[in-house]
């Protein structure tokens, strides 16, 4: 009798879940987010969040909107209670009150997001899920609420203090070496061969940032090439080696990826780009100097849509007759024109780094990156990229910036508070 009562104890457990279970097939995808938000989902909240993925991930791009939109309207702050909060912290101002402000200007988008991430796979789900909601933020800029308290918690979750910093190299999990080439984004690794190249040769590092929930998925990644003096032409750095470079004493940087577009702005590549200088300079101490080769994405097409006038005011006296030939569709690499109006094509990039600008930054996101870093802008470099992509992106212009280890802080804080653009000599004469 007693085996018997258990087992129909656990027949009844079972059909209980299963009811549980079935219910929340019935149940639509907002109604599934009330009770994981609810003090149901505290109970029950991995069964649920795992039941939101699953619906999530049947929707076509126009149902993943308007789960956005309802999530976003949903979960947001109540102005109502809002102002009554406000209202009573300023009659009490203790920290009760000051606790109870907070919470409700937070709304519960932040509280969601967290329960959603107890799903399988949940943090993995939540990156591609912001990927999602990044390709609609520009057309529907109320959702940018949402994405800012998406940013907020992986700002957190992504803290430099839980990656591991490893160093990629032959060896490394064929999981992740195909996955390098299929991040890469700046300069294309064709195969696995040309990775091996890359990865073997002596005057080469390869280093990456791992989270321990992301299994074998590198987050961003640096590749360094040791040269005499910065490199100047991505060509040169990335063609096989006849003999290594034995004298080299500066480590450029010439590549930097982020390999999940659902981190986008979630600072990781200038805690990589420190963290890399440190193991550097710990493995290799002759290594005096740290730069980039970096590309100038947009200056193409910032050029093409300028008004002759505008051209004129930046070039002066110069007659801008001569940088029609820029214009033309059948421009091809290695134009010698490109040469011999260098001067005037360096100013017109040393003007665009330093004086156009968004929100008092400027208006290149690589450069916006570095100058955040600490690094300055140290050359202008024609033909650095003589390719069709690096023509199609800045008539084969490319940047070095420099990054001087006993000046960074101060550039970084003169960069943020003030708004200055560090520059070398070698710049100056183009302003």
């Amino acid at each position: 009798m007693f085996l018997k009562k258990i087992i129909e104890n656990i027949a009844d457990a079972g059909r209980e879940l299963l009811e549980k279970n079935f219910s929340y097939k019935k149940k639509d995808i907002i109604e599934l987010c009330d009770d994981l938000i609810s003090f149901k989902g505290a109970a029950s909240g991995i069964a649920i969040a795992r039941e939101i993925t699953e619906i999530y991930n049947s929707f076509d791009s126009n149902k993943k909107l308007d789960f956005f939109k309802q999530l976003n309207k949903k979960f947001s702050p109540n102005s109502n209670k809002v102002e009554e909060r406000i209202e009573n912290y300023l009659k009490k101002k203790d920290q009760k009150s000051l606790n109870e402000l907070s919470e409700v200007i937070e709304g519960n988008r932040q509280e969601f997001i967290r329960r959603l991430n107890m799903a399988p796979n949940g943090t993995q789900f939540l990156v591609s899920m912001r990927e999602d909601l990044l390709k609609f933020t520009s057309t529907n800029p109320d959702l940018i609420t949402l994405d800012e308290d998406i940013r907020h918690l992986f700002k957190s979750w992504f803290n430099p203090g839980f990656l591991r910093l490893e160093k990629i190299t032959w060896n490394s999990k064929a999981a992740i070496l195909e996955k390098i080439i299929k991040y890469e984004k700046v300069h294309e690794i064709k195969d696995m061969n040309d990775l091996k190249r890359r990865l073997q040769q002596e005057d080469r590092r390869f280093f990456a940032y791992f989270h321990p929930i992301l299994v074998d998925e590198p987050l961003i990644f640096v590749e360094v090439a040791f040269t005499k003096g910065i490199g100047n032409s991505i060509q040169e750095i990335i063609k096989p080696k006849t003999e290594d470079i034995i004298d080299y004493d500066t480590a450029t940087f010439y590549s930097i990826s982020n390999c999940q577009e659902g981190l986008m702005r979630v600072t990781l590549g200038n805690f990589l780009i420190k963290r890399v200088v440190f193991e550097i300079q710990e493995e290799n101490p002759k290594i005096k100097n740290f730069g980039t080769l970096s590309p100038l994405p947009g200056f193409a097409d910032w050029f093409l849509s300028l008004e002759k006038e505008k051209v004129q005011n930046i070039l002066k006296n110069y007659d801008i007759s001569k940088l029609d030939f820029l214009k033309s569709v059948d421009l091809k690499i290695g134009d010698p024109r490109i040469l011999e109006e260098k001067t005037a094509i360096k100013k017109l990039v040393a003007h665009y780094l330093i004086n156009e600008k968004i929100n008092n930054k400027p208006l290149n996101q690589v450069s916006r990156f570095h100058l955040g870093n600490g690094a300055s802008i140290h050359n202008i470099l024609i033909n650095g990229n003589i390719t069709d992509y690096g023509y199609k992106e800045s008539f084969g212009v490319m940047i070095n910036y420099g990054y001087q280890l006993d000046k960074l802080e101060i550039i970084h804080e003169d960069f943020f508070t003030k708004g200055i653009i560090s520059y070398s000599d070698k710049i100056k004469k183009y302003v």
